[in-house]
């Protein structure tokens, strides 16, 4: 193993986070990993051809042993400089279970295996939401969000969702901000660090189809929002690029919203 390698994982690497975020490294070795074998070979294939250092597994992220793999592919390219989260679900998927599984036990089971690769300088970044700050500190759920593979954590969760995807999906992305706080005296122990990027409405893909389906709720958000624009994938690239650096070697557990201010007008208005 050659152990000068810088190691940058990136999880959803063919969405349009996960890809912008790839963009903004190209001075490292680069490892892709999405759901599917295809999607990841599509996208080393047009980053490789941009000059990219770059390689790629498909992995099931809620799969311990598919994780497993991921992380053994990660070791045999060299040392881990960060693991960059970004594959999700949104409440479009329309099933509470789904949502809670792959936004929030999938992050607890890959921070856990990738701390085990972690060392002095390692960095994780987990993409949360904005809509998790709408979420209130509650203690009676606060500890289900904290353990999410918990026997009874989902439970918990579901019964303050009123069977509403979206908000089970707001309540998971405040379990991935918790996570960041659970974990950070571990990591820290390593000498390395975790942090959360909270993004706003970012034109990926995805939000442009939700655009297409909910214009008026779309429209009522940006002009919500005191920049009056969506954000740019490359704009959350950059607050991640920027985490990773040695420019932010005394920042861990902490979140950084990137959402052009939106969130608490949303709170205002709510």
């Amino acid at each position: 193993m050659n152990v000068q390698k810088e190691v940058i994982v990136i999880t959803g690497g063919a969405g349009g986070i996960g890809q912008a975020c790839a963009r903004a490294f190209k001075n490292h070795p680069l490892v892709i990993t999405d759901y599917a074998q295809e999607v990841v070979d599509e996208v080393v294939e047009e980053l490789s051809n941009e000059g990219f250092d770059v390689s790629g597994l498909a992995c099931d992220i809620t799969n311990k042993s598919d994780i497993k793999k991921l992380t053994q592919f990660v070791a045999d390219q060299g040392s881990l400089k960060a693991f960059i989260h970004t594959a999700g679900v949104s409440g479009t998927v329309k099933d509470l279970k789904k949502v809670f599984t792959i936004d929030l036990i999938a992050t607890d089971l890959l921070v856990d295996a990738f701390y085990s690769l972690a060392e002095e300088g390692s960095v994780a970044v987990l993409l949360a939401s904005m809509m998790a700050h709408s979420v209130p500190a509650n203690k009676d759920y606060d500890e289900a969000l904290s353990n999410p593979q918990a026997p009874d954590s989902f439970e918990t969760v579901r019964q303050m969702v009123n069977n509403d995807s979206d908000m089970m999906y707001n309540f998971a992305k405040r379990g991935v901000l918790l996570l960041t706080h659970k974990n950070a005296n571990k990591w820290g122990e390593k000498g390395a660090r975790i942090v959360s990027v909270s993004p706003g409405v970012i034109e990926t893909p995805m939000a442009l189809k939700a655009a297409k389906e909910h214009p008026e709720r779309m429209d009522l958000i940006k002009q919500a929002t005191p920049l009056k624009r969506n954000g740019q994938p490359e704009e959350v690239a950059e607050v991640v690029s920027f985490l990773v650096s040695d420019a932010a070697r005394f920042i861990t557990s902490t979140d950084i919203l990137v959402d052009g201010g939106v969130i608490h007008n949303i709170k205002a208005m709510a």
